[in-house]
């Protein structure tokens, strides 16, 4: 698994201006300084009120599998400019990531905006070349990740939701990390048969339109027969019992024979001779009630007389909600009609360019058991990055900050610790970050602590249970996974201590504004 992340993330994956400051930090003595950075977000995605975090593992497996190869060395060799001393090329061959500590919050968990979701700390160079392939990994997958979640939300807990996306992602590794990252975040199967083998995601899925008008006369069935499941040697002619349920469920809708397509009832019957125990066909490639539903009862019927059990279909067009409810109401007419009980439980699964927005809107009555999601939910169409920062917090042991002419790009100094403040009745409200050296806060204690984005109030807060969110340290590719849903309404806040460090920078950057000025 390193190797292959060796392959897809290699150590020149990253920004130029990386190389430039490590050769910068070392030709002036500093390269192994211990330093430390922070990896966060500003806001929360999707105009909402939470984010996932997502990517640990892969982020682990980078830290692990980073050294530079002879052919990296001498491609920098090549572009970093001429003045370029030739022993830090030398200094790159040999480094690796030994002295570096990655603490983070747990994969799949539930973050909020401008809370350190990742320290990693180490030797100055290092950790700095680390920057860009961290936050590589790390912005995409939660944000993939927190939009499945928001689908998730949206759909409620009963339905089942496919990622089937893999054909509309921006390129093969954004397809596998969302067929990855949507399975944390609340999908439950995948179309993508790579991120089954590489992550042992559930895979799913069964024919496409073209499989259908590929198909024009029953002539073109082949095999014509199928063998019974209670293990009659002889084969029945499947064309024939097949026609004859067709001409019952004609009557029994009263539907008109000569609209129904025969190219796809042969496509239906070949399907199924070939996967008896596996039939859920697309069944509007013409017309779901002139055509595939007729189609599919027929095949379907047929095939529980021989002792199989049809899956189900698939709707891919047209208003999902309505076509639901006249699919299951046939199904339930055939299963008390014929006396079919398998009818009973046979499954429809809805696919149509389906968004948040509308997975919301198929909580209306509807009869769909499966959801399929593929464009909305790999391309991230409400909001194309999650724009994670990563920030230098402590250089030396001192605490360092960005001070910025847009105040929502200020830092938050020195190296800390967070915690999930949760109330009585057992919900999170509140995360706290504070310094490292302090002690943590205590269940049933009341606190004072300055809530972010609130002109230095502060409030006093008495939490029930304290939660240390970023207190697991990594020196290995291992990662854990827990998803929280619900959160609605949620506060980030600093320490006392904290709070009262960045006001002393802050006025320690006023007062030391004319340093040239001094003897």
């Amino acid at each position: 698994e390193v190797l292959n992340n060796m392959a897809r993330v290699p150590p020149l994956l990253t920004d130029l201006y990386q190389f430039t400051m490590a050769y910068a930090y070392w030709r002036a003595g500093r390269h192994q300084e211990p330093a430390a950075f922070e990896l966060f977000f500003r806001d929360n995605p999707f105009g909402g009120g939470f984010s996932l975090f997502a990517g640990l593992h892969d982020c682990l497996l980078f830290v692990r599998s980073f050294r530079f190869t002879d052919e990296d060395v001498e491609f920098l060799r090549s572009v970093l400019p001429p003045a370029t001393e030739p022993a830090f090329f030398q200094f790159l061959r040999g480094l690796d990531c030994s002295g570096v500590m990655l603490r983070s919050v747990p994969e799949g968990t539930v973050v909020f905006a401008r809370v350190p979701l990742m320290e990693v700390a180490g030797p100055l160079a290092v950790v700095q070349l680390l920057e860009t392939s961290l936050l590589c990994l790390v912005n995409y997958a939660s944000l993939v990740c927190s939009n499945a979640a928001r689908f998730r939300l949206a759909a409620g807990p009963r339905r089942k939701l496919l990622e089937m996306g893999l054909r509309r992602a921006q390129g093969p590794d954004g397809g596998l990390t969302a067929s990855r990252y949507t399975h944390i975040g609340g999908f439950d199967l995948t179309s993508n048969v790579q991120a089954g083998f590489l992550f042992g995601v559930p895979v799913a899925g069964t024919m496409a339109h073209s499989y259908v008008t590929s198909f024009t006369s029953l002539e073109e069935v082949w095999p014509q027969t199928l063998v019974a499941v209670n293990g009659d040697p002889d084969p029945v002619d499947f064309i024939s019992l097949t026609k004859g349920w067709l001409t019952r469920v004609c009557e029994l809708l009263r539907a008109e024979h000569g609209k129904i397509r025969e190219g796809e009832l042969a496509a239906f019957l070949s399907y199924a001779i070939a996967y008896p125990q596996n039939f859920l066909p697309v069944i509007d490639s013409y017309s779901v009630g002139c055509s595939g539903l007729l189609n599919f009862c027929a095949v379907a019927l047929a095939l529980c007389e021989l002792g199989y059990r049809p899956v189900g279909v698939r709707l891919d067009s047209g208003d999902l909600c309505r076509q639901s409810v006249d699919v299951r109401r046939v199904f339930r007419l055939c299963s008390e009609q014929f006396s079919i009980s398998a009818f009973d439980s046979l499954i429809i699964v809805g696919t149509n360019n389906i968004s948040e927005q509308s997975m919301a809107e198929l909580n209306k009555k509807n009869e769909i058991d499966v959801v399929g999601v593929g464009t909305h939910l790999v391309t991230c169409t409400k909001q194309p990055s999650l724009g994670c920062v990563y920030k230098l917090v402590e250089v030396r042991g001192r605490p360092r900050m960005k001070i910025s002419e847009d105040p929502e790009k200020s830092t938050v100094p020195g190296r800390k610790h967070v915690y999930r403040l949760i109330d009585a009745e057992g919900h999170p409200f509140l995360d706290l970050q504070c310094l490292a050296v302090e002690p943590p806060p205590e269940a049933g204690v009341s606190l004072s602590c300055y809530p972010l984005g609130c002109d230095n109030s502060s409030v006093s807060v008495t939490p029930a249970q304290v939660v240390c969110l970023r207190c697991i340290k990594h020196r290995g590719p291992t990662s854990q996974t827990h998803l929280l849903y619900g959160v609605l309404s949620h506060q980030v806040a600093l320490s006392e201590k904290l709070h009262n460090l960045v006001t002393e920078i802050r006025r320690g950057n006023s007062n030391n504004s004319n340093f040239l000025l001094a003897n």
